[in-house]
């Protein structure tokens, strides 16, 4: 059965040694697993019995697509009125307990593994029925409207009802659990997970426009990013900007996994924050 890492919070002795593995530079940040202390949380208005670990927000020259939390919700707690941003969309990825999440009105379950889109307009509600502290991913990005497109609905699904997809000439070594058919262009932004089974690899260096946030759900691995090799391990976050170069290899003893946000299927924007022209 697949386990989720999720962060329980609390602080370290005052006798250990101040040694960790934080890393922030131009071109990627790794927030790992021991950074997710009690000192470090964040609450939100509108939210009731809730903390959450801000992992990633827009940024002037680092991220400039997406916001990402680490939610953790109490027994009873949650909230009717979620989100303020009116042309958000959002993804919820829940990794240990459950919630009841309220899509328009349609009521679902999301116990650990559950996954559901939530697109902008979409009036939704989420609580914490159980009697278990809840914990979820919560991936926010403001929707980019194409000519001629409707934005997507709101789905709901989980890791074991989407079969992964091998990378080619890859042996099913390295393969995408894909949530969103990316052949689907109404969508700006994938949520996926991706698995390296022991001994995978990315052969190469990937260098693209696509913006990444990585959170590792599962095992180990050592990550080129940019110049630099960095071991990672389950609960670790990674953060890199636009063409930020990137590889893997997945050592084992068991596979590597991690929840993958990447922004696709737009034009690059040329007016407006970090481009050259006026905004219209």
């Amino acid at each position: 059965m697949t386990t989720y890492y999720a962060p329980k919070g609390g602080l370290p002795p005052q006798t250990s040694l101040m040694t960790g593995r934080a890393i922030f530079t131009d071109a990627y940040a790794v927030i790992p697993r021991g950074v997710f202390s009690d000192i470090v949380t964040s609450c939100l208005p509108g939210w009731t019995n809730t903390r959450l670990w801000l992992i990633a927000r827009p940024m002037s020259g680092f991220s400039e697509t997406f916001s990402q939390y680490v939610m953790e919700v109490g027994p009873g707690g949650g909230s009717d009125t979620p989100d303020n941003e009116p042309g958000a969309q959002s993804v919820l990825f829940v990794t240990e307990g459950a919630v009841h999440l309220s899509l328009d009105g349609a009521d679902h379950v999301l116990a650990p593994g559950g996954y559901a889109y939530i697109p902008p307009g979409c009036e939704w509600r989420l609580k914490n029925a159980g009697p278990q502290v809840a914990r979820f991913h919560w991936v926010r990005k403001l929707y980019e409207p194409a000519p001629g497109l409707p934005a997507p609905e709101a789905f709901v699904t989980s890791d074991t009802a989407v079969a992964p997809i091998a990378m080619p000439d890859t042996e099913g070594r390295w393969a995408t659990t894909r949530f969103a058919d990316p052949a689907d262009l109404r969508h700006d932004m994938h949520v996926n997970i991706v698995t390296f089974q022991p001994g995978g690899v990315i052969p190469f260096e990937e260098t693209h426009v696509m913006e990444h946030g990585l959170y590792v759900l599962e095992g180990k691995a050592v990550y080129k990013l940019n110049q630099d090799w960095v071991e990672v391990e389950a609960g670790d976050f990674m953060w890199l900007r636009a063409y930020c170069p990137q590889a893997c290899y997945a050592a084992g003893p068991g596979p590597f996994r991690y929840l993958l946000y990447k922004d696709v299927n737009r034009h690059a924007r040329l007016r407006g924050p970090g481009a050259f022209g006026a905004a219209r």
